[in-house]
């Protein structure tokens, strides 16, 4: 791929995410930043998943997943999920976690909003693997005046 290419695929905006997940005893927690919501009724939303990553095949097997959405201030939060996930008690990575009310995956109790999903669809292509998932609960913890948003950090992925 071309430099010029390249450039032209990062303006895209995208926000950040830690996307956490649980199947049976395992757990895992990855900052994403490939999200979209698709539809407001049902309210669908896309995802993808590096390849083969920890958090992709516990997505798979779980069929659910949980959002955790950061606030602008978050960058640090952000920066310790590009990390393998370490759990301790009911921590992820330093960060203390509550049960999600629907599918219990981890959610972070500082995220200013999070939301589950259920799988829905699956396209198994390219290095991230697209998931089509509905939104089938959550809430805003705390109002918050902007979110993060992967310009703003001065990291660059994808393009």
């Amino acid at each position: 791929m071309s430099q010029p290419f390249r450039r032209a695929l990062r303006t895209i905006t995208y926000g950040l995410y830690v996307l956490t997940v649980r199947s049976g005893d395992e757990v895992s927690a990855s900052t994403i930043n490939f999200l979209t919501q698709t539809s407001l009724d049902p309210p669908l939303v896309v995802v993808a998943l590096k390849r083969d990553s920890r958090t992709q095949q516990l997505a798979d097997r779980a069929g659910s997943f949980a959002l955790n959405v950061l606030a602008s201030d978050q960058k640090q939060v952000a920066a310790d999920f590009f990390k393998p996930t370490r759990v301790e008690g009911d921590s992820l990575n330093g960060h203390r976690t509550k049960p999600s009310r629907r599918f219990n995956h981890p959610v972070l109790e500082e995220a200013a909003a999070w939301f589950e999903c259920r799988v829905v669809q699956k396209v198994d292509i390219g290095d991230h693997v697209p998931y089509l998932a509905e939104a089938v609960d959550g809430e805003v913890v705390r109002e918050v005046p902007r979110y993060l948003v992967m310009w703003d950090t001065g990291w660059y992925y994808g393009g």
